[in-house]
């Protein structure tokens, strides 16, 4: 039982050659090829955008935004709990 042998292997290679031939496994393979070279290209082209983004930004910089929370105001930036008049 556990693994396959040599023998194995090249009986089931044999039969996926048969199923499907040497052309369409070539041509499977060339597309694949394509695919990744493609990919691969194109990590290339973002690279450059997100250096040029950092560079356009000081590093020291903070936030550009700010987003209060629920009862607080822009000039004094801490909630302030209104209490009834007695």
């Amino acid at each position: 039982m556990g693994s396959f042998s040599i023998w194995h292997w090249l009986v089931v290679l044999l039969v996926v050659l048969l199923l499907f031939g040497s052309g369409k496994i070539s041509g499977l393979m060339g597309d694949l090829a394509t695919g990744i070279k493609s990919f691969k290209r194109n990590m290339k082209e973002d690279e450059p955008d997100a250096s040029m983004e950092a560079e356009a930004r000081p590093q020291n910089q903070g936030p550009t935004g700010s987003i209060q929370g629920p009862g607080q105001t822009a000039q004094q930036g801490t909630a302030t709990p209104s209490r009834p008049a007695a």
